[in-house]
């Protein structure tokens, strides 16, 4: 084999592994990498961004919407932090982003000699927000970290990588053969665990699942679960979609609420239960049994009776293989759950602006299309009350729940999975965190279709100075641009909305518009709070 240089060994090890698109934007630190990825073009392609937090978002949007790892790439320094945000949220969700990070030159680092984008222990900053990182320190070690890094995504809890690589080192030659990918590294299902479990799951009388984004690889095994014991599943914004909105043992938050306090046994599925712990109370009267692919989790707020550790897939398999032997015969809850269903429909009518214009998009948006969720009025009710009906059709940011996350990971789902629909929501505030990616939508021709709520302020703030501080109204307006014409004047399709009857129409014209970007301006005014539902008192304890 011929001698490659560092940057064209990372870039084959990328191709390897699977990596078809790097989310980028160019600086002279990586000039050697993105010669590499010029000269292997036809295997794998770049899709440049107008800021480095775009790059960030738009890989993560790939991984989220494939459960695929994704890659991008920037300077260091600013470059690095600027991704700082998507990185963190990556790492919260449990997404398979690779960050490739530049570096000043290798003699260097450490000195504080005042280098271009020098940066003190970037690699220790890098270090806090990924699982895994380290430095390519020669040609030779590029396959490999690489190969180190999937593996890393891929084993035990699931999150982001980080390679550095610094500006001398990427065009150096002497890279030796390519490491092929790794063997993710799973642990062996505990069988004592299932037996345990499924003792309780088979005698509970009120048993209960809740989904969280570990779960969403295991939709078809926990809809088998939750039928073989009539247990209602919760999925609360990681968790939507796991089970469909459509089965009447799917719910949401307030009537998960209720469900929890009459529970005798709960079976958390990649789900952190803060919510449950901390804000509804735990006693001594329900057992709850835990799957993750984290060790430590399980008994970080409250000791598990039951933990099994490992992917969600694999361990709901076995416990419906042995949960036969051990299972009481019940009556189907259909009925019950319908009534359930529609005492909280009625408390939720308090939410019938916000819940109109998502009825718009629930109509037009296809079932298999992807929702992505933003920190917006709009958003706080869709994930209480927009149907999902398939795993991996709701993004939501997690527990960063970072304002402006939303267009350009909107971007890179619809990107990376350009055979069905992504509509992405927002409000004026949030959007004008990555609005600037409307550019980069433009020039890669990716058919996202944006519905932008815009009432010019921040809205959930200038609502709660309002309600709590007396009104007193303080850094919350905002002076926004005319924004159908800010999206046309990058060449993308615009038009505005004023009502959820024109939201449709509108809406009908964008999804079938597949050749660039669409943006939907719909004007509103102030809508009610939901935080009624989402932060409830305690029931238990």
């Amino acid at each position: 084999m011929d001698a490659m240089t560092t940057a064209e060994a990372t870039v084959a090890s990328l191709i390897a592994h699977g990596v078809k698109t790097i989310y980028a934007l160019p600086g002279v630190h990586n000039d050697h990498l993105f010669d590499a990825l010029f000269k292997a073009s036809d295997r794998i392609g770049v899709v440049h961004t107008r800021h480095e937090q775009g790059s960030a978002y738009m890989a993560l949007g790939a991984a989220l919407a494939t459960d695929r790892p994704s890659a991008y790439a920037v300077v260091p320094g600013p470059g690095l932090l600027n991704t700082g945000a998507a990185l963190i949220t990556a790492y919260a969700m449990n997404a398979p982003v690779l960050a490739l990070i530049g570096q000043i030159p290798e003699a260097d680092i450490g000195r504080g000699l005042g280098h271009l984008h020098e940066i003190r222990d970037q690699a220790g900053i890098i270090a806090r927000l990924v699982d895994f990182s380290a430095r390519i320190r020669a040609p030779a070690e590029a396959s490999g970290l690489v190969a180190k890094a999937f593996a890393a995504m891929a084993s035990g809890r699931r999150g982001p990588a980080a390679l550095e690589c610094a500006i001398d080192m990427w065009g150096r030659s002497g890279a030796g053969p390519l490491q092929p990918p790794l063997p993710a590294a799973e642990p062996a299902i505990d069988e004592d665990a299932v037996r345990a479990a499924v003792k309780l799951l088979g005698a509970a009388k009120h048993p209960m699942i809740i989904c969280g984004g570990g779960a969403q690889g295991a939709a078809a095994e926990a809809t088998a679960l939750s039928a073989m014991l009539q247990a209602p599943v919760l999925g609360y914004r990681r968790g939507r979609g796991v089970l469909d909105s459509r089965d009447p043992l799917s719910v949401t938050l307030p009537l998960g609420r209720d469900l929890w306090a009459e529970a005798d046994v709960v079976l958390g599925v990649g789900a952190r239960l803060l919510y449950q712990f901390q804000q509804w109370g735990i006693d001594d009267d329900i057992a709850v049994i835990r799957i993750d692919s984290d060790p430590e989790e399980p008994a970080r707020l409250h000791p598990p009776a039951v933990a099994l550790i490992g992917d969600a897939a694999p361990i709901l398999r076995r416990l419906i293989e042995v949960l036969p032997a051990h299972n009481t015969r019940r009556p189907s809850r259909k009925e019950e759950m319908l009534e359930r269903h529609a005492h909280w429909d009625k408390r939720l009518a308090k939410l019938a602006p916000q819940r109109a214009f998502l009825d718009a998009i629930r109509a037009e948006l296809p079932e298999e299309g992807i929702f992505v969720d933003e920190v917006t009025q709009i958003g706080f009710a869709a994930r209480l009350a927009f149907p999902v009906y398939r795993p991996r059709t709701f993004l939501s940011p997690g527990y960063q729940d970072n304002l402006g996350w939303g267009y350009a990971t909107a971007l890179g789902a619809q990107h990376a999975r350009p055979d069905v629909p992504v509509l992405a929501i927002s409000g004026d505030g949030g959007f004008m965190f990555t609005g600037n990616e409307l550019a980069t939508a433009v020039r890669h021709r990716i058919p996202l279709v944006a519905v932008l709520f815009t009432d010019g302020a921040f809205g959930n703030v200038r609502r709660i100075q309002a309600e709590q501080y007396g009104n007193r109204l303080i850094a919350c307006d905002l002076a926004n641009p005319d924004f159908v014409r800010f999206a046309e004047s990058f060449g993308a399709a615009a038009e505005r909305a004023k009502d959820p009857t024109a939201l449709r129409a509108a809406l009908r014209r964008g999804l079938a518009r597949r050749d660039g970007p669409t943006l939907i301006e719909v004007p509103v005014g102030p809508m009610p709070s939901p935080w009624e539902f989402i932060h409830m008192p305690k029931v238990r304890g």
